[in-house]
């Protein structure tokens, strides 16, 4: 439930709209709205955009002059409870912060994980400075790791950067750079791995489209899947670690679970993961061998992170050393 009452947002339909209506208002809406596209579909499916006073659907026609009104719930109240749990603060301003998140530490309450959350530590932090977008139990949340992956977030403190972060992540045109540790050593040139559907050579990076959705017999796994979201990584070799690798993986996408789903895929899982790398071995007398098959996490680690400030627009880059654990797991690897 939410804690006012809903916001009323109404604009008219300029000239020349698109044939679609949910194309229309997304063109159209008030910037200072701060409505993305995903948020917009979402109030469409809940019947709360009217065009011309009339629940509209996102398939709906519309014509210049016809009047839209919007009703945006207000923000629901918080159920989280505020936890003491330290936070490294990469950075800080009147709008955004950005976090290097420790491996083991869960983004936001979920049935498993209720409490001891990053979300938690935010309201410890920074109390009701936290946009409310993100719903009950996710303020300030834009974007999210896994539990078990290391590195920078971004968390809105405002409701403009929540809104103005939002659509930079849906155009895909944040900056992502992950390292990670993977089985075996990806060649752009091994004919092998280009025959794997979805996979190709561009340059020195691999690059690895597929659809991704939910596993069709586990709901807790993604995979590959006919009719998925469509999912680009870009993977190049750092290092060669003897039958390991250390990469780095560009997002032009960012689904769940992207980079782990796509490199079991193109055969090469990342050493640690316990759920889609969890049959491989490093060969006996390998260097780091029993290291490898005995690493707790997925070896994944967000490395940079770089957008344009959704409220003055400056363009920021954040980089985050590689923790210890992925450190020693590289020089063991190393022999």
């Amino acid at each position: 439930m939410s804690d006012g009452p809903d916001i009323v947002v109404t604009f008219a339909i300029a000239a020349d709209p698109p044939r679609r209506f949910d194309k229309a208002i997304a063109r159209d809406v008030p910037g200072d709205a701060h409505l993305s596209r995903s948020r917009l579909s979402a109030l469409l499916g809940e019947g709360r955009i009217a065009l011309n006073g009339t629940p509209a659907t996102a398939k709906a026609r519309a014509a210049e002059g016809d009047v839209v009104t919007i009703a945006v719930p207000a923000a629901a109240p918080v159920d989280a409870a505020p936890q003491d749990i330290p936070l490294l603060i990469v950075h800080e301003d009147a709008d955004l912060i950005v976090i290097d998140k420790p491996a083991g530490l869960v983004v936001h309450p979920a049935p498993g994980s209720p409490d001891g959350t990053l979300v938690n530590a935010l309201l410890h932090h920074f109390g009701d400075a936290l946009s409310g977008v993100g719903g009950a139990l996710r303020p300030g949340i834009v974007h999210r790791l896994d539990r078990d992956t290391s590195g920078l977030l971004v968390v809105a403190k405002s409701d403009a950067a929540h809104h103005g972060l939002a659509a930079q992540f849906e155009a895909h045109a944040v900056d992502r750079l992950y390292h990670a540790v993977c089985h075996g050593v990806p060649d752009a040139g091994d004919a092998r791995l280009r025959a794997i559907p979805g996979v190709g050579a561009d340059g020195a990076w691999i690059r690895i489209a597929t659809q991704l959705g939910r596993h069709p017999h586990d709901r807790q796994r993604q995979a590959v899947v006919p009719k998925g979201r469509h999912a680009v990584t870009r993977v190049r070799v750092m290092e060669p670690l003897g039958r390991a690798a250390l990469v780095e993986c560009r997002l032009e996408t960012g689904r769940t679970h992207q980079i782990r789903v796509h490199l079991t895929h193109a055969g090469h899982p990342l050493i640690g993961d316990p759920v889609y790398g969890a049959r491989r071995r490093m060969a006996k007398g390998q260097p780091g061998a029993a290291s490898a098959d005995a690493f707790p996490r997925q070896a994944l680690h967000a490395a940079t992170l770089g957008f344009d400030h959704p409220v003055t627009g400056r363009r920021l880059s954040f980089a985050a050393p590689r923790p210890d654990d992925i450190m020693r797991l590289i020089a063991e690897l190393r022999g």
